[in-house]
């Protein structure tokens, strides 16, 4: 990913930019990656069912706070998308049955405080500057992620086999960021962050058409639900 945003940054002469946007980037990866271990932790320790919408909403939220203070109050129509919005990310990130103890929920909080901080920080960078605050995000990111895997002396590399899939979730996460730092530079980060949060409808459907697995009722619901919202919110 860091070296596919380096070749892009090249490759489209994107000016270097100054050295407040890459520490927007910078401070984005580390708030992305706390945001990721907390989440996996969370989901590790206790209910999935509980955590896991926690977490999607928080993240999904916590832009469109910041955006009402520094952008303004957005539409009627648009607050009715943003609230059918988060009704549909929680209900598609719950699973049919929740499993595990009632613990954690400290952890999914911090996990979406991460990725809401995320969505925000990034979007501080200029509007000239896309692929390079990225750039020392996913360096930020990476850098922090490695020192963990050095103190819990786990395996740094992962196995030849998983490699080509390794390579496109990379591919693919990285031109999900661009997009999104292209969407906050053309409109309201609120806007961005709700749609961007709506990745879990496509994540079920995509399940369920390649995996065949079982669509549940909520998680139909929500999509229904999410579906309504994107005009809304696109008005």
């Amino acid at each position: 990913g860091l070296v596919l945003l380096i070749a892009l940054a090249l490759a489209w002469s994107e000016p270097f930019p100054s050295a407040l946007d890459m520490a927007w980037g910078g401070a984005a990866g580390l708030a992305g990656a706390v945001g990721l271990v907390s989440f996996y932790q969370a989901l590790a320790v206790g209910r999935m069912g509980i955590n896991a919408p926690v977490t999607a909403v928080l993240a999904a939220a916590l832009p469109v706070l910041f955006s009402v203070f520094f952008q303004g109050l957005p539409g009627l129509l648009q607050v009715a998308g943003f609230t059918l919005a988060l009704i549909a990310v929680w209900l598609i990130s719950r699973p049919e049955r929740a499993r595990g103890r009632p613990e954690g929920v400290g952890l999914a909080l911090l996990a979406g405080l991460g990725f809401g901080s995320f969505f925000i920080l990034i979007s501080r960078a200029s509007s000239t500057a896309i692929f390079w605050p990225l750039a020392a995000a996913r360096l930020a990111s990476f850098l922090f992620m490695l020192s963990l895997l050095l103190i819990r002396r786990q395996d740094l590399l992962p196995k030849l086999s998983a490699f080509p899939l390794v390579l496109l979730a990379g591919t693919l996460d990285v031109a999900g960021n661009a997009f999104f730092v292209l969407a906050t530079h053309s409109g309201r980060l609120a806007v961005a962050a709700i749609l961007s949060s709506l990745y879990p409808a496509a994540t079920v459907l995509l399940a369920g058409i390649i995996l065949r697995e079982r669509v549940t009722r909520l998680q139909a619901i929500g999509i229904f639900i999410a579906l309504i919202a994107i005009p809304l919110i696109s008005v």
